[in-house]
């Protein structure tokens, strides 16, 4: 079996340590598709936060505690930055994470798309799925926001990070998109998927980004694989992260249910045949799609691999 999954962020991170699990107990392959829209260059490095998120947590190298970084990072160089008086100060890079961003600087530089480039820095690090960025091409979130009185689009990171999305916010921008090409093996692997899975992440900023890649989109929701989202929310609440704010900005409501209407039935021109919420939300309707509630808290890697198999369940496959 073949297990396609559309992810980004921590939470996406973090399912993908389920969906390898029981990948392994059933003998399937995972090839994990990950946003690039929170892709940003700071400091002359190209950093790329969903990618490596991802890249860490399935090496064993994230920090548990802040869900995101390097487990045991230190901050000599983000210090020394601000010492200097480098902008931008709100952004801080952690000496072993500077690594991986030089590292993938160089070989952009060299010449090597994103693609490959990922693919070498998980030479070292051994996911146990195949990592793919969405696109190889220049992708990136951008928010429309009024910030110091007036009204303009910053870089996602700086909406995100810097201001902890706590200004008037209007609409999102993925620039680029419209020219993006999906990144080298995407198509071959949506082609012969058996089931995609879409990631309980940010259906505004990390889900959002990778179907705003037109020919990526289209090979999903025209193929003939089974397509099952997992709820980011839970109770009226996201399990983690700012994707309430993200969603209000889109005057979408906080529930599943209202995040599996604004996916919609893939029937009717929508993403999802399938759409796996928690008990807390058992009755949560989205007209056109089956949708089935199964305990979604990830307390633990045994318990997202029930998750999944509940996951591929719905869409039918085993």
């Amino acid at each position: 079996m073949r297990i396609v999954v559309l992810t980004g962020g921590i939470g996406g991170a973090r399912f993908l340590l389920g969906v390898r699990a029981h990948a392994r107990a059933i003998g399937a392959e995972v090839t994990a598709v990950v946003n690039v829209g929170d892709d940003v260059r700071m400091h002359g490095l190209q950093i790329c936060p969903d990618l490596d998120s991802v890249m860490y947590t399935l090496g064993g190298a994230a920090d548990p505690e802040r869900g995101w970084g390097r487990v045991g990072e230190t901050w000599v160089v983000r210090d020394e930055l601000a010492k200097y008086g480098v902008e931008p100060s709100w952004f801080g890079l952690g000496d072993k994470d500077t690594a991986t961003h030089l590292v993938r600087t160089t070989m952009l530089n060299a010449g090597y798309p994103l693609s490959a480039v990922t693919a070498a820095l998980c030479e070292r690090w051994q996911p146990g799925i195949t990592m793919l960025p969405a696109t190889d091409d220049r992708l990136e979130t951008h928010v429309v926001a009024d910030v110091e009185g007036e009204r303009k689009a910053i870089h996602f990171q700086e909406w995100w990070v810097r201001y902890r999305g706590d200004v008037p916010t209007h609409r999102f921008v993925f620039v680029g998109a419209e020219s993006a090409k999906p990144a080298a093996g995407v198509l071959d692997a949506v082609a012969g998927a058996d089931i995609v899975l879409v990631a309980p992440s940010n259906p505004v900023v990390s889900i959002a980004p990778v179907l705003a890649v037109p020919q990526l989109k289209e090979a999903v929701t025209s193929g003939p694989a089974p397509i099952v989202g997992v709820s980011p929310i839970i109770g009226g609440a996201p399990v983690r992260g700012m994707a309430d704010r993200c969603l209000a900005t889109l005057e979408v409501e906080v529930s599943a249910a209202g995040v599996g209407r604004m996916y919609g039935p893939r029937a009717e021109g929508g993403l999802l045949d399938g759409w796996l919420v928690d008990e807390s939300d058992a009755g949560a309707q989205v007209p056109g799609v089956t949708t089935r509630a199964v305990p979604l808290w990830m307390t633990d890697e045994q318990a997202t691999a029930r998750m999944v198999a509940a996951a591929l369940e719905l869409g039918g496959v085993k």
